[in-house]
């Protein structure tokens, strides 16, 4: 007769404790590359969706009141709730609208964590706590608009999303002019895709998405890589043994790109909410109608004057995903 052999009860229970092991190393790591495509895909579908909606309206100014008494002190603000109540909602399916103040009614984190998970802060509640270099008053002599420092108000989607607008009724449709950007941007929106559950952090469940220029808007939603370019570029150059901002993000990623002028602004708006873009200016890849001679757009993060700079001159590059 043969001997039949078998495992022992101590053999199985020392390979179930290895797999038990081995399985709590690797699984955390894959739900969260599992959640990150998942709000990949869903990110990607709401820009749809909101930049539809927007690219529906004649106009993006002009809805709600904002009035300052003379020291400054909003008297009347209506202008967020308004946008979402007047216009968006007749153009995009909205299942609750929350007015400024009461924010987390519909979902909105009370804190988030910046791109860089360096930082936690405060869920901004006005246009200046998004960013206070919106509401320096820099605009070109002559130009129409400005920036009111109005409150945000949210409302949530029927997939669940949490999104915060932040709005700006004076904002001006002059896309060509070498100006500052803030008086550009009409509305941006700050979202949560799954509400004040976690990680609330920007980047992965949080995000932004900006839309520009009050008529002909233009919609995006920028995802930076996590830091600058090393060293100071040229936008372009024709010489071989030299890296430009043409080719600074591909020797840094395969997926990586360089923004466009308004994707470039986009980020100036969020740069508080991704909180490691030090540099004082940066290239994107727009560049005016001379072209690869020419010149191309730069943004400062400073005080958010758009230039056009010859594409030689030496400045910081920050990428964005494809």
């Amino acid at each position: 007769m043969k001997k039949k052999k078998g495992f022992t009860l101590a053999e199985i229970l020392i390979t179930l404790a290895i797999i038990g092991i081995v399985a709590a190393i690797t699984l955390p790591s894959l739900l969260v590359n599992v959640n990150e495509k998942a709000w990949d895909a869903q990110k990607r579908a709401l820009h749809a969706r909101l930049a539809q909606a927007i690219g529906q309206m004649n106009a993006l100014g002009g809805y709600g009141t904002y009035t300052e008494d003379a020291e400054g002190t909003a008297t009347a603000d209506t202008a967020a709730e308004s946008f979402i109540l007047d216009a968006l909602s007749k153009v995009y399916k909205i299942n609750n609208v929350c007015g400024p103040d009461k924010l987390s009614s519909c979902g909105i984190p009370s804190k988030i964590t910046t791109y860089d998970a360096k930082s936690e802060i405060a869920f901004p509640s006005k246009m200046s706590e998004l960013n206070s270099k919106l509401l320096n008053g820099l605009h070109w002599s002559g130009e129409d608009g400005d920036m009111a420092d109005t409150k945000a108000a949210a409302f949530e989607t029927v997939n669940g999303e949490s999104i915060a607008v932040f709005y700006n009724p004076l904002c001006s449709s002059d896309t060509t002019a070498t100006h500052y950007i803030q008086n550009k941007m009409c509305v941006n929106f700050v979202y949560d895709l799954n509400g004040a559950e976690g990680p609330n952090q920007v980047g992965k469940d949080v995000g932004f998405i900006t839309a520009l220029y009050n008529k002909n808007p233009v919609v995006v939603s920028p995802v930076p890589y996590s830091s600058d370019y090393t060293v100071v570029v040229p936008q372009y150059t024709d010489a071989a043994d030299k890296t430009d901002a043409q080719t600074a993000c591909k020797t840094m990623g395969e997926d990586l790109r360089l923004p466009d002028r308004d994707e470039l602004a986009s980020l100036f708006i969020n740069a508080p909410l991704i909180n490691n873009l030090t540099s004082n200016g940066y290239w994107s890849g727009s560049v005016d109608s001379l072209g690869t001679s020419g010149l191309a757009w730069g943004l400062h993060f400073n005080d958010g004057l758009r230039p056009r700079y010859a594409r030689s001159l030496p400045i910081y590059v920050r990428c964005i995903v494809r």
